[in-house]
């Protein structure tokens, strides 16, 4: 099924509805996606348009949920200006005082491809990322555009994490963060690392938000991104600030 959309800098772009599948966040619910007509290439002023419609950037595909009865996955972002960290992400901050991140551009690379198939195995081995595959990794992480990034975090010489995102007129998208799974590195949190350093990043750049993708209230695995205050979740056409 396709549509046209009419506004600003998405008019004419056609896009196409998948048909109705498991969904993967919420068990007995089916699942359908809206997404951008893949023989598009999402230039900058499209995707920075759609983002703010609630659309997400997966390989070079940008999508949305669209599913029939059903609005449980929201669109959320932190406007970074007013981000205060709680008490355990100032710990979290303090303990990871030696680990650097670098931006590189979403090329591939063995070591990032290492990192990531060892987190699939370790922390995904019951989802339908597993199992991984070089393959499976270029087309989800990698994207020869200007506004994709990954930022690694290294401890010493050690590659211990890495983070894509995008960059925005208007903010960074983080799109996946994946990293090392040992009891040594388990009490660094390096999940809300990278999104801590993603914030920086959005600050030291003069960048409103950060977007954090979707979020299901009755999701576990999505429970740690209500961890970061203000959030501000799309109803609509318009962002609101999420109250819990």
């Amino acid at each position: 099924m396709s549509s046209s959309a009419s506004r600003g800098p998405v008019r004419d772009l056609r896009f196409f509805l998948t048909v109705p599948h498991a969904c993967s966040y919420l068990p007995d619910q089916k699942a359908t996606t809206l997404f951008l007509d893949p023989k598009e290439a999402p230039s900058h002023g499209v995707y920075d348009a759609l983002s703010l419609l609630g659309f997400r950037r997966s390989g070079r595909h940008l999508y949305r949920p669209h599913c029939e009865g059903c609005q449980a996955c929201q669109s959320v972002r932190i406007p970074v200006a007013q981000f205060e960290p709680n008490r355990t992400q100032r710990k979290i901050s303090k303990r990871n005082a030696d680990v650097t991140t670098r931006v590189v551009a979403a090329h591939y690379h063995n070591a990032h491809y290492a990192l990531y198939a060892h987190y699939i195995r370790a922390r995904h081995s019951d989802g339908d990322m597993y199992p991984p595959s070089q393959e499976q990794y270029r087309t989800f992480l990698t994207l020869d555009q200007p506004y994709a990034n990954l930022m690694e975090l290294y401890l010493e010489e050690r590659l211990i994490g890495v983070a894509a995102f995008d960059r925005l007129e208007h903010g960074l998208s983080a799109i996946y963060t994946f990293f090392a799974v040992d009891e040594e590195l388990d009490r660094r949190s390096l999940g809300t690392l990278a999104i801590l350093k993603l914030i920086e990043l959005c600050q030291q750049q003069d960048l409103c938000h950060l977007y954090l993708g979707y979020w299901i209230e009755e999701c576990r695995k999505m429970r740690y991104k209500q961890a970061f205050s203000p959030l501000e979740v799309l109803e609509g056409r318009r962002w609101r600030a999420l109250i819990r």
